[in-house]
């Protein structure tokens, strides 16, 4: 089990030193940073966030269970999960939050892999694919050229738009809180299957940001009409230190996350605070409302 005491800075820098793993090990998150937006943690809790997981046996990979907790009227799950251990019974579980992530392949003209600095050992899907995790959003950006990108944007494989702009956001549901919302991007729910492709001050006020199902690959191509070098890529915040030159294509596409006998594949299993009922949700309603000051009028201090 990995353990951050910090922000959610600190959450994402714990995610990305598993980018090359398909599996990456249960994370407990308190939050001691600047917004605590991922977290429902406080320190103070320490002793109960513990004891719930240590419990629940929710750090012990072949020996906790996968099971789907139902909805309220039995009609099916809700998307989280309960790892539940032997000390205490079935009745005692950790609430685990699966936050699925995106895999990205950066590939030449000739669609041969790019290999760099930060991904010589990367992850391999079924097929042999490789290409690197991320957690919150791979983003792509002009830098330091004073020209605007001029990427080519497919979607399902057929042609979207030759998209005009500073740069372009992929990002997951937990990533829609980050640089997409900053950039006006939708917000969506860490359980909703989604992936989200957010233009950053385009030249056309109509091309909007889109919210696709999980499962549709999106591929970004710079285009030869692009005036400048070559467009930086960075996932979750760290730069890949190459970049993508014409005809450079990045291939973005969702992990492949579900649940075997007795672990999880794919995604990051983020422990959450235990609660049931009505309040399932409440955490993150309540970010929304106290942390990032959902439709906070101006002039108004509470």
């Amino acid at each position: 089990m990995t353990v951050t005491l910090g922000g959610d800075g600190t959450i994402l820098r714990a995610s990305s030193l598993f980018a090359t793993c398909v599996n990456v090990p249960p994370m407990l998150s308190f939050s001691m940073g600047t917004l605590g937006f991922l977290s429902e943690w406080k320190f103070a809790e320490y002793k109960r966030a513990f004891r719930e997981v240590y419990m629940s046996g929710a750090g012990v990979g072949d020996r906790a269970p996968i099971l789907e907790d139902q909805m309220e009227d039995g009609t099916g799950p809700t998307g989280w999960s309960s790892v539940r251990g032997k000390s205490m019974g079935s009745t005692r579980g950790a609430r685990i939050l699966m936050r699925n992530r995106l895999k990205v392949g950066l590939f030449t003209v000739d669609g041969k892999p790019i290999q760099g600095p930060r991904n010589t050992l990367v992850a391999q899907d079924a097929l042999g694919t490789p290409g690197l995790y991320a957690m919150n959003e791979v983003l792509l950006h002009r830098g330091k050229d004073p020209h605007l990108a001029v990427v080519d944007v497919y979607v399902g494989g057929r042609f979207l738009t030759e998209a005009v702009a500073d740069g372009m956001i992929i990002s997951t549901p937990t990533g829609s809180t980050a640089y997409s919302l900053s950039s006006g991007g939708s917000i969506v729910h860490p359980l909703v299957p989604a992936v989200l492709l957010t233009p950053i001050c385009a030249r056309s006020l109509s091309f909007r940001p889109l919210v696709l199902p999980s499962s549709t690959p999106i591929t970004l191509r710079l285009s030869e009409k692009n005036r400048g070098r070559e467009l930086e890529v960075s996932i979750d915040g760290v730069n890949l230190g190459h970049g993508m030159t014409v005809g450079t294509e990045a291939r973005v596409w969702n992990e492949d996350m579900r649940h075997g006998k007795n672990e999880w594949h794919g995604g990051v299993p983020c422990v959450m605070r235990k609660v049931t009922g009505a309040e399932a949700h409440d955490g993150w309603v309540g970010g929304l409302n106290g942390l990032l000051k959902f439709n906070h009028p101006f002039g108004e201090e509470h």
